[in-house]
């Protein structure tokens, strides 16, 4: 009897140990999915999907307790994406996607109260209290978080030229053809 015991109390250490040493060497950290999901973001940590930034809104998309159309900066690519991603059907994203642009400071009325660069997310506002701020354009989301802060309305966002870095291929377009306009009619009255 005591050496049943003293068996069962031994396999039962070998397989406790096996157990607490397996659950620290495959240990998963935080949500592969999640992780995904923050990887398609754009990263702008704008929060214009109600969110503090674009992790939580991953985490929150990976527990199914949001929609994918929420995310702006991204645009309809973004929402794509996601859709293929989770399996969810693409929708409508929630305002009207706007042609990208930078943020501009005009100089002659900036009065540098750095407002604009505490509503910054992604620290494209480079300045100091009382002088002239200026915008990395390279940094630059165009989120249009640094518009509401400022007192004198000094930032306008302008629309970043179409060169070759930034072309986009126009077809096909958003509207469907109709069966009358099938390209077989559009060659013969060439």
């Amino acid at each position: 009897m005591l050496t049943a015991i003293l068996a069962m109390t031994a396999l039962s250490a070998v397989l406790g140990l096996l157990l607490g040493y397996s659950a620290i060497r495959f240990r998963v950290e935080g949500n592969p999915i999640a992780d995904q999901i923050d990887a398609l973001l754009p990263q702008t940590q704008c929060g214009q999907c109600g969110h503090p930034g674009c992790r939580p809104y991953a985490e929150a998309l990976a527990r199914g307790e949001d929609e994918i159309n929420k995310c702006i900066p991204g645009g309809e690519a973004t929402l794509l994406a996601l859709a293929d991603l989770l399996g969810r059907e693409p929708a409508a994203l929630e305002v009207e996607e706007k042609p990208p642009s930078v943020a501009v400071i005009d100089p002659l009325t900036c009065i540098g109260c750095t407002l604009c660069l505490q509503a910054c997310p992604v620290d494209a506002i480079v300045g100091a209290a009382k002088q002239l701020h200026g915008i990395i354009a390279a940094e630059c989301t165009g989120c249009e978080l640094c518009l509401p802060p400022c007192p004198v309305e000094c930032i306008h966002m302008v629309p970043i030229a179409t060169d070759i870095p930034h072309w986009r291929w126009p077809y096909p377009s958003s509207e469907p053809r109709s069966r009358t306009e099938s390209p077989e009619r559009e060659t013969e009255a060439a």
